[in-house]
C-alpha cells in the first residue's frame, strides 16, 4: 500500500440510530438530545447522511452506501470505519469491537456484497480478542501512515496494545502508541478524535497526549516522515477537528472531509496550512456527531481494494 488516499469509501446508512448506552462509557463525545424523539432523531440522522454522500459523489467521490438491517437494532452502525478495513493487498480485516451491541454491526452479507464488486483474496476476523476483552476497533483505533508504513494508536478500553501491535505485525507496519486523555483527564477512547494524517500534514492536538517522552516520539516519527503538524485544541478536538479523512476523486483532486462544526472551530492559520495540502470539503451531520460521539471520519470505511 503506498498511497493514503482513496476515492472509494463504503458507508451504511442507518436504520436504528440512536444514542449508544453501551458505548457511552468510555466515549465522552456522546450527548443525548432529550428534546428529540426517537423518530425525530432516527429521521434527522438519515437526512444528515443521504446529504453527506451527495456531496461526496457531486465532488466525484466514489461511496459504495449499505442500508442496515432494521433488526437487530444496531445504534452505531452508521459508524463502518470501527469493524472493517479493506486493504489493497485484496486483504479485508473485522475487528475486535468493546461493546456487544456493535459486534452485531459485522455482517458476512456485506462483505459478500464487496467480494461482488471488488477481488478480495482473504478476509482475516479478528474477532477472537474480544473472548480475551481485548479490543482493537479498526480506523478508529488505528491511524494508517500507509505511505511510511507506521501506525498510531491511543491507547484506551477500545484500543488494547497487544492486539494492535499484533496487527501491525501481520500488516508489516511499525507501530506506535501512547496515552492521549481530554482536559478532564478522562482517556480519549479512539484516536481518529484526536490525530488524522494526510499526505504531508497531520493535525493532531499535541495537548492531549500528557507524557513528555510519547508526545516526543510521535512528533519524532512525523518529522521523519516530513509531515507537517496542524496542532489542534482540546476545545477543537472537542468539536472533531481531529476526525478528518483526506479522500480523492477520480481526477486525483483530495479533500480533507470534516463535519461542519469540526470547520468552524478551526482558525484561519490553520486552515491555510490544510489548504497548501488538499482542499477542504465540509458537511453539516451535528445530530450524528453529537449522538454518536463520532463525526465525518467516523462514517467512512476506506476501500483499498481492487474492482472486478
Amino acid at each position: 500500500m503506498s498511497k493514503q488516499t482513496t476515492s472509494q469509501l463504503m458507508m451504511v446508512r442507518p436504520a436504528s440510530f440512536q444514542f449508544n448506552i453501551e458505548t457511552a462509557v468510555s466515549n465522552a463525545f456522546q450527548k443525548s438530545l432529550e428534546n428529540l424523539s426517537a423518530e425525530e432523531i432516527k429521521q434527522k440522522a438519515v437526512a444528515e447522511f443521504d446529504a453527506y454522500v451527495e456531496k461526496l459523489r457531486q465532488h466525484g467521490v466514489d461511496v459504495l452506501v449499505i442500508q442496515d438491517t432494521t433488526e437487530p437494532q444496531k445504534p452505531d452502525a452508521i459508524f463502518p470505519n470501527n469493524w472493517i478495513s479493506m486493504q489493497a493487498n485484496g486483504t479485508v480485516y473485522l475487528y475486535p469491537m468493546c461493546t456487544p451491541n456493535r459486534r452485531l454491526e459485522k455482517r458476512l452479507e456485506i462483505v459478500e456484497e464487496l467480494k461482488s464488486i471488488f477481488k478480495i483474496n482473504e478476509v482475516i476476523d479478528l474477532s477472537a480478542y474480544e473472548n480475551q476483552h481485548q479490543f482493537l476497533e479498526g480506523t478508529g483505533s488505528i491511524i494508517f501512515d500507509h505511505v511510511n508504513k507506521k501506525a498510531y494508536a491511543c491507547l484506551s478500553p477500545r484500543t488494547e496494545i497487544a492486539a494492535f501491535e499484533a496487527h501491525c505485525a501481520q500488516l508489516n507496519y511499525e507501530p506506535i502508541s501512547f496515552f492521549s486523555e481530554d482536559e478532564n483527564e478522562h482517556l480519549v477512547y479512539h484516536t481518529n478524535v484526536m490525530l488524522t494524517i494526510g499526505n504531508g500534514f497531520a493535525v493532531i492536538c499535541l495537548a492531549s497526549i500528557k507524557n513528555e517522552d510519547e508526545r516526543e516520539k510521535v512528533l519524532k516519527s512525523f518529522d521523519e516522515t516530513n509531515h507537517e503538524i496542524i496542532d489542534i485544541s482540546f476545545e477543537q478536538m472537542n468539536a472533531f477537528a481531529g476526525n478528518m479523512l483526506q479522500v480523492e476523486n477520480a481526477a486525483g483532486d483530495t479533500f480533507l472531509v470534516m463535519s461542519k462544526t469540526a470547520f468552524n472551530s478551526l482558525e484561519q492559520p490553520q486552515i491555510q496550512q490544510i489548504q497548501k495540502y488538499t482542499k477542504i470539503l465540509s458537511v453539516e451531520i451535528p445530530t450524528i456527531e453529537t449522538i454518536g460521539g463520532g463525526s465525518a471520519r467516523c462514517m467512512l470505511a476506506e476501500i483499498y481494494l481492487e474492482k472486478k
